[in-house]
């Protein structure tokens, strides 16, 4: 069967976030499909089943288990399946397990459809010192005017400000830490972020998925597009930016939009992948 590690949110290789993409040729079992993820090693694998009905069903495995949406595996896969002729431009479904999503691809850009944006939980004053602490920092490198809530997209994060691009780079994880506090508040991981001129930087953190940091995630700056929202800092209908992956020496561009439908909020994260491997898996 065809398998391909496509680097997502980029515009060329090297850059980005590489996802595993894969076109299984028979059915696959879920702990066949947790091997071949496992063994690509990548953050996720996608697993891609395209239906006669020209909409397309994807799966996603990390390294360690399956998750119901992975926004930059989403990127690449319909950025390959453009390529290699099996889609055209225009909107197309994706059946995931965090629901059906609309993607829009136009050329060498793909734009999905997040979940519906959910507010979960603020975290109060008292859980602050342990949060920043997993970092190696205090509550003292929170921006005075943001805290930190739980916001979900399709999958819950953590949402950490801090104050300066600075603080961004020098936070240190503290991975069993931030694993137990990923247990404990039932989310994804942790995605820290400081506000910057013509772009919001992030660092995206998910020890207890096996990712001790991800350089560019969908869901979660899909998430941090409704944080800050919510807080006034962005505008209905604008193209926001986000920088992530600076740690790992892989930057990333993810692009965002926030609309507003019926009184109902609704994210697009959007962005360019490029395929940087093909092969054949010999199952």
């Amino acid at each position: 069967m065809e398998a391909y590690v496509m680097d997502a949110f980029s515009a060329g290789i090297f850059g980005g976030n590489q996802a595993g993409v894969v076109l299984p040729d028979r059915q696959l079992s879920d702990e066949l499909m947790q091997q071949i993820a496992a063994e690509f090693k990548h953050s996720e694998t996608a697993f891609v089943d395209c239906r006669s009905d020209g909409s397309v069903a994807v799966r996603y495995f990390t390294p360690a288990g399956e998750v119901e949406l992975c926004g930059h595996a989403t990127i690449a896969t319909f950025a390959l399946l453009r390529q290699i002729g099996r889609i055209a431009d225009g909107t197309h479904t994706a059946h995931t397990k965090a629901g059906a999503l609309q993607i829009r691809v136009s050329g060498d850009t793909v734009w999905m459809d997040m979940a519906p944006p959910k507010l979960l939980r603020e975290l109060p004053e008292e859980t602050w010192d342990e949060l920043y602490a997993a970092y190696g920092l205090t509550p003292e490198n929170r921006p005075k005017d943001l805290i930190p809530k739980i916001v979900s997209t399709g999958l819950a994060d953590i949402l950490l400000p801090v104050d300066s691009h600075d603080t961004l780079m020098r936070a240190v994880q503290n991975a069993p830490a931030v694993t137990e506090l990923s247990r404990r508040y039932d989310v994804t991981g942790v995605h820290m972020f400081c506000l910057g001129d013509g772009a919001t930087y992030c660092s995206n953190y998910a020890p207890l998925y096996d990712i001790p940091e991800e350089c560019a995630t969908g869901t979660s700056n899909g998430a941090l597009t409704y944080y800050l929202w919510l807080q006034g800092l962005i505008e209905e209908g604008a193209e926001n930016t986000f920088i992530q992956g600076e740690h790992m020496n892989r930057p990333s561009e993810i692009r965002s939009r926030l609309l507003v439908n019926n009184g109902e909020p609704a994210v697009l994260i959007g962005g360019r992948a490029v395929m940087s491997m093909r092969c054949q898996l010999q199952i």
